[in-house]
């Protein structure tokens, strides 16, 4: 369970499908833990584009009668959870704009780390801004550029921004996906069933609308997809792999491949790590849902200790406003998560989660834990404590709220009021994933940025 480090954001292109934008609605079904501020498509029929975008859920914004508005063999979609903007509708993508060759729209899974001075400069060469979101910058980049073509037009825009992005771009007639030279964020293509082409930012969505996979599109690399034929692929930068190891940790859903690997697998591997660097005698291992799940049993699998579902979550909660006192912030955790009395009254428990953040979260928990009779608490961690903010799409708070980087783990430990406390190394993190070169960015443990 997490406390304010929150999933980035979710894209999906659809090509070559008389009903897109139905493919890309359940796609963003599939990649709604990515973000939950805002949902929106854009479709194309080959003249011209239409856009519906809103703030809530994806089955919130969209009904039938919206879904049959969004004509074409063509769509785009995102689902939002701020990394740089507002919380406005205006915020909310795709970004659209008609300019001089025509009409476009972008979705945007990241963060441009030059966004600033990059807008700057736009806004001294006449543009007017209508959203705080660093995508609008492409929008202008790409309005503003002398090439003559739109491939050209946003090669040339790529080539002025910095930082994390997986990107699709949707004209009349075309799409374009495309990934920073790093490959922060996870973007891949499929096949549909009819022969048409999907681009989406995890292979869940792929199971849903049964795409098969085909290849993850590569860092630097961007595609162009035009009636009639194969995707093209053009190399715009030089690969420099740095996935995000937080896609692994948390992020992803479990049952997506990212960076070629399959996440569960990953986070199993990362349980069974931790039980053997990070051993305790205990009478049960049992995680926080959801996160926690697969690297508990991979803990118990490796410790012998047995797996029980020790905690219930309620996936219905949503979010409550009621919480300006200790006590209604207490009660919060409480209607989110029920402990299982008769499992964990005196017994020793070892709880596993993926990351602890601020700390006070887990506090709860195990506070929760040891009122319904645990005998003994154990926390066990499956990454290494989060010391720095995320600049590359992830809403991390800033480096004096994470509790990681003011204390050691013994005060950790005494401030969730566990009985022990213990979090995977960054070695062990790296084995887990089958880490046999330099290709992930953990900046999030260390404070090596990238860019």
């Amino acid at each position: 369970m997490r406390e304010n480090m929150n999933e980035k954001c979710a894209v999906v292109g659809i090509f070559g499908h008389k009903e897109a934008s139905k493919l890309a609605y359940f796609s963003l079904h599939s990649l709604q833990h990515r973000g939950q501020e805002a949902a929106g498509i854009s479709s194309s029929d080959g003249e011209k584009l239409h856009t519906i975008k809103d703030r809530g859920l994806v089955m919130s914004v969209f009904n039938e009668d919206k879904l049959a508005t969004l004509s074409g063999s063509s769509a785009i979609g995102h689902t939002r959870y701020s990394t740089a903007g507002n919380d406005s509708i205006l915020d909310a993508q795709p970004v659209f704009a008609r300019y001089d060759l025509g009409e476009m729209a972008i979705v945007h899974n990241g963060n441009l780390t030059n966004a600033d001075e990059v807008r700057a400069r736009l806004i001294k060469r006449g543009a007017i801004f209508q959203t705080f979101m660093d995508t609008e910058n492409l929008i202008h980049l790409i309005a503003k550029s002398e090439q003559d073509k739109l491939l050209d037009r946003i090669i040339d825009a790529v080539k002025k921004i910095e930082g994390a992005f997986s990107l699709v771009f949707l004209s009349r007639t075309k799409m374009f996906a495309m990934r920073d030279r790093f490959g922060f964020r996870p973007l891949s293509l499929g096949r549909l069933a009819n022969g048409g082409y999907i681009v989406a930012s995890e292979t869940c969505a792929f199971d849903l609308v049964g795409a098969t996979f085909v290849r993850d599109v590569e860092p630097g690399e961007l595609l162009i997809f035009e009636e009639g034929k194969a995707p093209q692929s053009v190399k715009i930068f030089e690969p420099t792999p740095k996935h995000c190891i937080f896609e692994y940790v948390y992020f992803a859903r479990p049952d997506s491949s990212v960076f070629g690997q399959s996440v569960y697998e990953c986070r199993k591997e990362m349980g069974k790590e931790l039980a053997k660097i990070r051993p305790v005698e205990a009478d049960l291992v049992i995680p926080v849902p959801d996160g926690g799940v697969p690297a508990a049993i991979g803990y118990a699998q490796e410790s012998g200790i047995p797996y029980e579902m020790g905690i219930m979550r309620n996936h219905y909660i949503g979010r409550t406003f009621i919480e300006p006192t200790q006590e209604m912030r207490d009660l919060k955790v409480k209607m989110k998560l029920s402990p299982m009395t008769d499992i964990i009254k005196g017994k020793r428990v070892v709880v596993i989660d993926d990351s602890i953040v601020r700390g006070t979260t887990s506090r709860r928990i195990i506070r929760m834990l040891k009122e319904a009779g645990a005998k003994e608490v154990h926390m066990r961690v499956s990454s290494p404590p989060t010391t720095d903010p995320c600049f590359y799409g992830v809403d991390t708070p800033s480096k004096e709220n994470l509790i990681a980087a003011n204390m050691g783990v013994q005060e950790i430990c005494d401030f969730i009021e566990a009985d022990s406390l213990a979090y995977l190394d960054e070695a062990s993190l790296l084995r887990s994933v089958n880490a046999t070169q330099d290709i992930y960015c953990t900046a999030c443990f260390t404070g090596k940025y990238i860019v």
